[in-house]
């Protein structure tokens, strides 16, 4: 398993510590290095990466306020010099929080983390969840999941024969999926890529439905479809 990473630091030192310890690590695959979120902005459009470095004080807009700007944002890291971010870090749901100056073993023990979080979302990569509905748990399979709406407090899972009602949220739901047959397209949608059946401008046509594409995440949807979700 490869994990596609992005580092981004306005600091020439940490870029090139950061990429040190990084080409040590075999599951870490370099895909870009950014000096600011206006970089990474960019890069996210035009290719798919499940984890960031990101600095949090940064010039323009800080690493805490892009990754409160995004809706469906990769795992991230968050490296930084000062301690009193650490709160905002764990609302914002990070997988490691790292001080400078970062040590390696540090840097390892943050990887390690993020290498068990994508592996255990590769072992739920079976042909199935199970969601509870009315009272009970019901078993849909992936091929079926065509796609997900959020419903306040309730997710509506289409499948061709039914639609289940879900005691989840969209966020919860999406952590059970396997990340390279889903992908949410709008603050309220995931879809399954291989139930796609084509496109039209902002919608997306999957069996007799409609699923919006929001103009955020278009372009992220876009080259996933087109990769075919890798």
């Amino acid at each position: 398993m490869k994990i596609r990473c992005i580092i981004t630091d306005d600091e020439p030192l940490a870029r090139k510590g950061l990429l040190g310890y990084l080409e040590k690590i075999d599951y870490l695959e370099l895909v870009a290095v950014c000096e600011d979120a206006i970089q990474l902005n960019s890069v996210l459009k035009e290719k798919t990466v499940d984890l960031l470095f990101l600095d949090i004080e940064m010039p323009y807009v800080t690493g805490i306020d892009f990754l409160k700007s995004m809706q469906n944002p990769p795992k991230v890291i968050f490296t930084t010099a000062y301690e009193k971010y650490a709160i905002a870090g764990y609302e914002l749901d990070v997988l490691d929080y790292l001080l400078k100056p970062i040590s390696f073993d540090r840097f390892l023990k943050a990887t390690n983390k993020a290498f068990d979080y994508f592996n255990s979302r590769q072992d739920n990569e079976h042909n199935y969840l199970f969601i509870k509905s009315n009272g009970k748990l019901e078993k849909i399979n992936f091929e079926d999941f065509l796609f997900a709406e959020a419903m306040e407090n309730y997710v509506a899972v289409y499948t061709p024969a039914k639609k289940y009602i879900a005691s989840s949220t969209l966020k919860g739901l999406i952590e059970n999926l396997p990340g390279k047959q889903f992908i949410q397209t709008h603050k309220s949608y995931i879809i399954n890529l291989s139930c796609v059946d084509s496109i039209e401008g902002n919608l997306i046509n999957i069996s007799k439905y409609q699923v919006p594409i929001s103009k955020m995440l278009k372009d992220q949807v876009m080259a996933k479809i087109k990769t075919g979700g890798k």
